[in-house]
């Protein structure tokens, strides 16, 4: 992606429709967007739908709507103690990317889960297994691992966890990682004051080629809180300006960014055109 243009989106409701999608995105001012599979409390997704499929992609294309961030549900568990579990959340998983087919060349984020009191090294082992299970040679959606904020006994709560899950996996070209501004820094990562050396050490352990995506979230908590609680872009405790280096980075700006703040339509619009304008100065 070109680091002339600040490729900026927010999550969007799925149950319209992909054109209806694109025509919020393009009149929030966003040039990216993300979007749940299905329900993100789980649940079954709806059909396929080929022929607002094939309208949006040529929207897309006309409007220079970049790479889509699809989220995965929040119920799915890939290192869940019980097979059921794991059961659910790989044939989920692999529902997903079959059905992103439709649009290829996107990406797929999830949450590596918590490994529930059988340590974080049985968590990743089997986090990694679940991917192995669902990973295709022949698939065009990029899965990411999302870095967490490390409440409960959650997987992925330092870059070494997720370079861990990355290790484990066979098919290393499918997978990426998408790094979650508020879930590093709830986490101990300093993107506030240290942002440099976040970077350099998200290098150092995961490397820069494998980052595909930032979600750009303020927090509600101080750094360290391992609570996981997202705020509008300015009212948390990481702050715009912070927030808006993160964007303008010469190692991350050109990649797409993704708000997660709690907010409704015209937040959204708001909060996308004072990043634009910051990043334009």
């Amino acid at each position: 992606m070109s680091d002339n243009v600040l490729h900026i989106g927010n999550h969007l409701s799925a149950s319209k429709g992909y054109l209806a999608m694109g025509e919020e995105a393009v009149s929030l001012g966003a040039n990216v967007f993300a979007f749940f599979t299905r329900n993100p409390r789980g649940g079954k997704a709806k059909p396929i739908d080929e022929k607002d499929v094939a309208a949006f992609l040529a929207y897309a294309k006309e409007h220079e709507i970049g790479p889509l961030v699809v989220h995965a549900p929040y119920t799915l568990n890939p290192c869940a103690a019980k097979e059921d579990l794991r059961r659910f959340a790989r044939e989920t998983m692999a529902d997903d990317l079959a059905r992103l087919e439709y649009t290829p060349g996107n990406y797929y984020n999830f949450h590596p889960g918590s490994h529930v009191g059988q340590g974080a090294d049985k968590g990743i082992e089997l986090c990694a297994a679940l991917l192995n299970a669902v990973l295709r040679e022949d698939q065009h959606t990029m899965l990411l691992i999302e870095t967490m904020s490390g409440k409960g006994t959650e997987i992925g709560r330092t870059f070494e966890e997720v370079r861990a899950i990355y290790d484990r996996v066979e098919l290393k070209s499918h997978v990426g990682v998408c790094l979650d501004t508020c879930h590093i820094w709830d986490g101990g990562y300093d993107v506030k004051d240290h942002l440099d050396d976040v970077v350099e050490e998200f290098d150092a352990v995961v490397g820069l080629d494998n980052l595909k995506a930032i979600h750009l979230n303020d927090s509600k908590n101080p750094m360290v809180a391992h609570k996981d609680r997202h705020e509008k872009i300015g009212e948390g405790f990481i702050g715009l300006e912070a927030l808006s280096r993160v964007t303008r980075h010469p190692k991350l700006r050109h990649l797409p960014f993704i708000l997660e703040t709690p907010n409704e339509h015209d937040g959204y619009a708001k909060e996308i055109a004072t990043l634009r304008e910051m990043w334009a100065k």
